[in-house]
């Protein structure tokens, strides 16, 4: 069983080095912490991943934390939707937020 990154535990961290805010299809935001070199969900509950329909509303979860470095990744199917060909890597952006 594998566990979960809660967001009441990173509360109770002095310091998150890293937290990218990953934004999905239709306004849907979820949150990762960097530990190490892996990126770790986190978790609202035992049962539902941290989320939020809005960028400001998922920045106002985080306000609590204290946090290095806030990053805001989107991937864009553009290339597709207009035909380009496949790229060798991904079409991905890491804006930086500053802090929350």
């Amino acid at each position: 069983m594998k566990l979960r990154l809660l967001l009441d535990d990173l509360k109770q961290m002095e310091h998150i080095p890293t937290v990218i805010i990953e934004s999905y299809d239709q306004s849907l935001y979820q949150c990762f912490v960097v530990i190490g070199e892996q990126e770790v969900l986190v978790w609202a509950s035992q049962e539902q991943a941290l989320k939020s329909r809005s960028l400001m509303a998922m920045r106002e979860q985080l306000a609590p934390l204290l946090i290095g470095e806030l990053f805001l990744r989107q991937s864009s199917a553009y290339d597709e939707m207009v035909n380009q060909p496949v790229r060798a890597g991904p079409n991905t952006m890491l804006i930086p937020l500053g802090h929350p």
